[in-house]
């Protein structure tokens, strides 16, 4: 109540004849300790001297919550001489953050990821840290993001990976394992235009290396290559999201756009691309309805090294570690998500979904999504634990039960919310 009677306050002040007297005189930011002051200042659209605008404070506000180091963010106004002092009041979050993904299927599938990040190093907001994956063989990343690096609107983003994993290749007369190595390296300019659109520009140029281990072969398949690529991709976000601690209330979208070109026939240029978006609801005072909903294409070369895969940490919970590839996909994860128990900084949440997804098949048709054999459900339950005063401080455990042809069922252990 107090906030919604502060914005007609300052509407008032606005459209009946005293906006010559709502000048900003001082604009200051109280409650952050780690945070640098003038890296939230840099963030803010209203500026000392300025009219006073509610609709601006809003927009700052919710600018301030979508940050890293911030936990919450609110605004007061003080009746001054000569005008007003606008007070931005933050919660900060604790931001070197470790982070664990654990997958396992009833086939005893067993596969983690650990890291440690720090999302706001120097006090301006930047995220710097790696993982490291253990999935049948170990892999290793380094990234380092700084958004605001060198104005509000724009930075800088620098990736390393070496990642090696099995992979099924789905070969006609069966299953492949290949051994496969990528190790790239990547640069991206992030920009910012307003609060709720944004772009990223980036090229990566990496290796790939794949050794046949075991299982069908193929004429004119290789059992082993070795293969540079240079990748060049774009990202458009339109970001129009409210969070208040565990709850999200609004609509995003994040399309990306790709082309790979690379120095070997064996594996063609392609072209790829995908639109996720986001949808979330509150429900009461303790419901959070979320969904996300993914459309994919890729150039459809009839080739068992399809870009797309199905798998238990990107789109369908319990269906395994990549079970199969296509060169389009559809998937939609929806989700309720209840508040249990909440006391100060804890939050225990509960949460029920449905995964549900189809794929076409490399060198198929539009037919391929309706084929029960690349049409997946998994409905399952799972559980949150939250502390509220630690960025992405989520430990989820998701049970997802197949309940379409040949499925399977497994927990997948994660830190962060699914989507």
């Amino acid at each position: 109540m107090r906030k919604e009677l502060t914005i007609i306050f300052l509407l008032l002040i606005c459209f009946c004849g005293y906006a010559q007297n709502a000048t900003i005189v001082n604009l200051k930011v109280q409650g952050n300790k780690k945070t640098k002051t003038s890296a939230l200042l840099k963030l803010t659209s209203i500026k000392k001297g300025q009219q006073l605008d509610s609709l601006v404070i809003e927009d700052d506000i919710k600018r301030l919550k979508r940050l890293s180091s911030i936990a919450h963010a609110y605004y007061q106004v003080h009746k001054k001489s000569g005008g007003y002092e606008v007070v931005y009041g933050v919660q900060e979050n604790f931001t070197i953050i470790p982070s664990a993904n654990i997958y396992t299927t009833n086939d005893d599938e067993f596969a983690f990821r650990v890291g440690v990040y720090e999302f706001n190093l120097f006090g301006h907001n930047i995220t710097f840290g790696g993982v490291y994956q253990n999935d049948i063989y170990s892999s290793y990343g380094i990234n380092f993001r700084a958004p605001y690096l060198f104005s509000k609107k724009l930075g800088l983003a620098l990736n390393y990976n070496n990642l090696t994993t099995e992979e099924p290749v789905f070969l006609d007369n069966g299953t492949a394992d290949y051994k496969y190595n990528n190790t790239s390296y990547e640069i991206q300019g992030l920009y910012q235009f307003n609060l709720r659109h944004r772009i990223e520009l980036g090229v990566n140029y990496f290796n790939e290396d794949y050794e046949y281990k075991r299982g069908s072969t193929q004429e004119g398949i290789p059992q082993d290559f070795d293969v540079d690529k240079l990748l060049f991709k774009g990202i458009y976000e339109y970001n129009n999201l409210d969070y208040h601690f565990q709850y999200v209330s609004g609509f995003k979208s994040s399309s990306n756009l790709q082309y790979v070109v690379s120095t070997e026939n064996v594996l063609p240029d392609f072209v790829i691309g995908w639109n996720d978006f986001f949808y979330y609801h509150r429900i009461g005072e303790k419901g959070n309805w979320a969904s996300r909903l993914r459309l994919g294409l890729a150039t459809n070369d009839d080739s068992p090294f399809a870009p797309f895969a199905v798998d238990n940490n990107l789109n369908i919970r319990g269906v395994g570690n990549t079970i199969d590839r296509g060169t389009g996909v559809i998937v939609l994860n929806t989700e309720y998500r209840h508040t249990v128990y909440e006391k100060d900084w804890f939050v225990l949440q509960s949460n029920v979904f449905v995964d549900g997804g189809s794929w076409r098949n490399p060198g198929g048709d539009f037919g391929d999504f309706g084929d029960t054999q690349n049409f997946r459900v998994y409905p399952g339950i799972g559980l949150r634990f939250i502390h509220k005063r630690i960025f992405n401080a989520i430990f989820r455990i998701d049970y997802g039960y197949g309940v379409t042809e040949d499925s399977t069922n497994g927990f997948v252990f994660g830190i962060g919310q699914y989507f």
